[in-house]
């Protein structure tokens, strides 16, 4: 089933100026347009959508995902393992962070 831009953005709870920056970075297209113009987008897009924001959420640049989309299995699993790893370390460094925030206010 093809959605509208609105549906689409309603849906994936994504904003229609994301969705066009994609389009503009060229990591999706539409599928079509229906009679009055609208653009629709199918599931292969909605799971690319889906993806990109998956890439995003993880910290990759829109120009580091362009280079993963297309890019092969070995390819994309690495690079997420690689950034897996990078989040890892932050979210140490992060609970050390908090442990001595929590010491200073604890201390008299």
């Amino acid at each position: 089933m093809r959605q509208t831009l609105r549906q689409l953005c309603a849906e994936l709870k994504v904003s229609r100026r994301a969705v066009q920056g994609y389009e503009k970075a060229g990591l999706v297209a539409p599928a079509g347009k229906n009679k009055y113009g609208h653009l629709l987008y199918g599931e292969p897009e909605r799971e690319r959508i889906r993806l990109i924001r998956f890439y995003q959420e993880l910290g990759f640049r829109l120009s580091e995902i362009r280079e993963l989309i297309d890019a092969p299995e070995a390819v994309r699993k690495a690079a997420v393992e690689a950034k897996t790893a990078a989040l890892e370390a932050e979210l140490f460094r992060l609970r050390e962070l908090i442990s001595l925030a929590k010491e200073y206010i604890a201390a008299p």
